[in-house]
């Protein structure tokens, strides 16, 4: 089992750990995007969140790992007023597909990906115990 690290006096984040302790088999996630099988992205930023969080969940599927494996990511958007905006869609998204499970996380700003349609990009670790 994963422990969620908070240090003492520190107020409860939101969405995310501070930290998680954890033992058990690794499972790395190379940084998912938000295209489907075909290589098309669908229109608006929470839509490739979506798929892009689909993407990472059935990569871990393929190393025995669920949304409760997850210990860290990194998220990576290209406009994070665009981010922002949509914080409360990501949140109910989020909470739909990965559930009640908040890892360690950062967001980072980046002028581009790769794939030009991409609007975000998500590393993710997972531990299984």
């Amino acid at each position: 089992m994963n422990q969620v690290l908070l240090p003492e006096g520190w107020p409860r984040p939101r969405g995310y750990s501070n930290g998680i302790a954890a033992n058990g088999r690794m499972v790395f996630v190379a940084g998912q995007i938000g295209w489907d099988t075909a290589g098309q992205f669908p229109q608006g930023f929470v839509a490739q969140v979506r798929q892009t969080l689909a993407n990472t969940l059935a990569v871990l599927a393929e190393g025995g790992a669920g949304p409760e494996h997850i210990v860290r990511m990194t998220w990576y958007v290209v406009d994070k007023r665009e981010y922002l905006a949509d914080l409360h869609e990501i949140g109910a998204a989020w909470r739909e597909m990965v559930g009640p499970h908040y890892p360690a996380m950062a967001v980072i700003e980046v002028r581009g990906l790769i794939e030009d349609a991409a609007r975000v990009e998500i590393e993710t670790t997972a531990v299984i115990g």
